[in-house]
């Protein structure tokens, strides 16, 4: 691609980049960039919202530029404040170098391992002494600190800021400076951080990093961002079927963004939408678990959902033997859905949800009523919602 084209195609997507003018620039040096994506692995899994960003990373490095994957084994001891109402619990090191193991382990099913460097901030960070850490600290002021809104809104509301936390930009923008970085990729709520880099370069006498922040992924609900605590997460290591069912769940206007961050393409307009849904969910399954499984997952969503017919399909077992005695519609529903897939529903949740609906069905007889008497058989089929459903041995 020339130039040109690598900047339509790199900034498609994005939130801010600061600047189109000066990334054009780059890429008109004719040789391959340094693309920061720094990572700090406060838990073992991700989710896809935390593949945004390598995502574009991907794209980069399918350029031909050089993909420089920062882990944070330093700096996630400390946790980044952005976003954050409150200081983030400390980690020991141990417990981020195992999350940082998965944590790789599944951003290398998307970036190219061989062709991906691998850095640990703790490298340098480590070596500092005291009167280094000082007059890296001359270089940033309180004042620029107190512009970030999460450290003002905590201010003013009279909650903690601990000094530990100012900290923490001026290291994420520091590990810009020992690698070099043409270029660095983020969150919005990154911006702060990576603007401080590139006044460090500037002051190492380094050419300055082209900002690239990347919005913040919508969840499974369209308004919040993904997140484990909202319950509106797509996980990485989500088994094939999960991964394949929770994605069919989004909205027809929540796909296109699905499209564009999480697979770097449009698709197509002219396409029927539950086509276009399944499509969508296929390639991100085969993505994280290979072709084979997506191929499966989408087969057996159109076994048990599209055809209807659940006694074909493969579904979660529950065994007669564990069930609880003088079972009801209600407290059937509400062991399931705990045994089969570790989710707590409320009796009244359940009632207007699930039960009065008419979700709740026993080999296709809908169970309306929940003080109902019920008595599953072998090989009968629950279904509780679009999603889950199983069979009983």
């Amino acid at each position: 691609m020339s130039p040109e084209q690598q900047l339509a195609q790199l900034t498609a997507g994005t939130a801010k980049v600061l600047s189109e003018k000066e990334l054009l620039e780059k890429l008109r040096l004719g040789r391959p960039l340094r693309i920061k994506l720094g990572v700090d692995p406060t838990a073992p899994d991700i989710h896809l919202g935390h593949t945004v960003a390598l995502e574009k990373l991907r794209q980069f490095q399918l350029l031909g530029h050089q993909a420089v994957l920062l882990i944070g084994d330093f700096t996630a001891t400390i946790g980044d404040p952005s976003g954050r109402s409150a200081t983030r619990p400390p980690l020991t090191r141990d417990d981020v170098l195992v999350n940082a193991a998965t944590y790789t382990d599944q951003a290398f099913k998307i970036l190219d391992r061989e062709k991906t460097e691998i850095v640990y901030n703790g490298d340098w960070f480590r070596k500092m002494n005291y009167e280094e850490i000082l007059k890296l600290n001359s270089r940033v002021t309180l004042q620029q600190m107190l512009q970030r809104e999460d450290f003002r809104t905590r201010i003013e509301a009279g909650q903690e800021v601990r000094l530990h936390e100012l900290q923490y930009p001026i290291m994420q923008g520091w590990d810009s400076v020992e690698i070099r970085a043409d270029v660095e990729i983020g969150g919005t709520d990154q911006l702060f951080n990576i603007l401080v880099g590139r006044d460090l370069q500037k002051e190492e006498g380094q050419p300055q990093q082209v900002v690239m922040v990347m919005p913040l992924l919508e969840g499974l609900d369209g308004v919040r961002k993904m997140s484990k605590s909202y319950g509106n997460y797509v996980g990485v290591s989500d088994a094939p079927q999960e991964m394949f069912g929770k994605l069919m769940s989004v909205s027809d206007e929540l796909m296109d963004r699905y499209y564009l961050l999480l697979l770097g393409e449009a698709r197509d307009p002219a396409g029927h939408p539950m086509d276009a849904k399944k499509s969508l969910a296929e390639k991100i399954t085969s993505r994280y678990h290979g072709l084979e499984a997506g191929t499966s997952a989408r087969a057996d969503w159109d076994t048990r959902f599209s055809k209807k017919d659940l006694a074909a399909a493969e579904l979660p077992e529950i065994s007669l033997a564990d069930l609880p005695a003088d079972l009801t519609v209600l407290s059937l529903s509400a062991h399931t859905f705990k045994a089969a897939f570790d989710l707590e529903k409320s009796n009244g949740e359940l009632k207007k949800q699930f039960i009065t609906s008419g979700s709740v069905q026993l080999n296709g007889d809908k169970l309306t009523d929940p003080n109902a008497p019920v008595s599953p058989a072998a090989g009968d089929v629950l279904k509780l919602s679009k999603k889950h459903a199983v069979r009983f041995v």
